[in-house]
């Protein structure tokens, strides 16, 4: 990899502003996760005080992920008519107002339209940081982008671990309350960017095109090869709990669950200590799918303690992928164009992890065998390897138009 973010950081060392805008993008990645991810500690008490049955709770769960997908590409129209920082400001409004009041009333309707509005929120604000990479850091591309992710990934873990334990008693169990506190880490970050950073107007004569370039091959593998990764990882948290109760080992759920996510940590360290050396190779991707694959087969293959130690390889694997690949829109596209490419793979990337998880549960239910749908994200991961095999990761040529 040469260029942005490659062997050319290497002459640039940081300064104490680019270390300020390193900390801006550790808590904005922080955000992206942290509202969504506050809702499975407090969803016994919203089943109890608004009477929701299992399939209004899936949706509930499931339409932020949905949303992440159908909103990318607008995430990338308000980019190009507002510029980055604009548009991050907007989506994290959005993403504190639509956290903090979707406890009102409480209503069943107000939760649905203001989990829609953080929902948007965040959607329109994942395009954002390769292009705050690119204009902050433009010679720290790969360890900017492990900064950010490794603030994406314990947004997931930290609502995860404090909720239920400390946080909810704190607040007496209430469920409005809790999701009024964790929009303020929100709040903080838009307060720290509107007052911190400077507005980037676009270059004269620069482009302002917004819809993704869905003829280019390499946009369709990159999103492609992170989405069979990010099924693999969204289908493992869905299924483990049922898994593990079916197969005689109910006991063994939140382990598996707290391997999944836990280890996702250790594969951000690992970019955050050597960007340069993973961040725009093939080999990486091909490991990672080929490890999603053997841990697919395993859980499927070993129920039991077993299944453990596989959601701890499948949570590294896909964080793995998942870091590299959000550090790829500022090397593969144009300057300009780094949020329409960004827009497009989050499109492909969540869409398929959208159709994943439902792709193995289908498999559970038609064969009956609970390892069916451990099987399908296993030949999810051979795919993705496969894939990944074949993918470039330099900048090519858009087709001509």
């Amino acid at each position: 990899m040469t260029g942005t973010g490659g062997r050319a950081a290497g002459a640039h060392r940081l300064s104490w502003g680019d270390l300020g805008y390193l900390g801006l993008l550790w808590l904005g990645g922080f955000d992206l996760r942290v509202t969504l991810l506050a809702v499975p500690p407090v969803l016994p008490a919203i089943h109890r005080d608004l009477g929701l049955d299992e399939t209004t709770i899936s949706v509930l769960t499931g339409l932020p992920t949905l949303l992440l997908a159908v909103a990318a590409v607008p995430g990338s129209l308000l980019i190009a008519r507002l510029g980055a920082r604009r548009a991050l400001l907007t989506g994290l409004l959005a993403i504190g107002l639509g956290s903090a009041l979707r406890g009102v009333g409480p209503s069943l309707g107000v939760l649905f339209a203001m989990t829609l509005v953080m929902g948007a929120g965040v959607a329109v604000s994942q395009p954002v940081f390769p292009t705050l990479v690119r204009e902050w850091l433009p010679f720290h591309v790969a360890l900017a982008t492990a900064v950010y992710s490794n603030g994406l990934l314990f947004g997931e873990l930290v609502p995860a671990s404090i909720t239920g334990p400390w946080l909810a008693p704190l607040l007496r169990g209430s469920w409005p309350l809790t999701f009024v506190a964790w929009s303020v880490p929100v709040f903080l970050a838009a307060l720290l960017m509107l007052f911190s950073t400077p507005h980037v107007p676009p270059r004269p004569g620069a482009s302002r095109r917004w819809w993704p370039e869905f003829r280019s091959l390499q946009l369709w593998q990159v999103g492609l090869v992170m989405g069979l990764g990010s099924a693999a990882y969204f289908g493992t948290n869905t299924f483990i709990p049922d898994f593990v109760h079916a197969t005689g080992r109910a006991g063994l759920k939140d382990a598996a669950l707290t391997a999944l996510n836990a280890s996702q940590l250790l594969a951000s360290f690992l970019c955050l200590a050597f960007p340069d050396r993973l961040v725009g190779h093939r080999w990486p991707f091909v490991l990672a799918g080929a490890m999603v694959a053997a841990a697919g087969a395993g859980i499927a293959l070993t129920p039991g303690a077993w299944v453990v130690g596989w959601a701890g390889v499948i949570g590294f694997a896909t964080a793995l992928a998942l870091v590299l690949t959000l550090a790829l829109p500022p090397l593969l596209a144009a300057p300009e164009d780094v949020p329409r490419f960004s827009a497009g793979i989050f499109l492909i990337i969540y869409g398929t992890a959208f159709l994943g998880p439902v792709a193995g549960g289908t498999a559970w239910d038609s064969s009956h065998v609970p390892a069916a749908a451990f099987a399908v994200l296993a030949l999810g991961g051979a795919a993705m390897a496969v894939l990944a095999a074949a993918t470039s990761y330099h900048r090519t040529p858009e087709p001509p138009r």
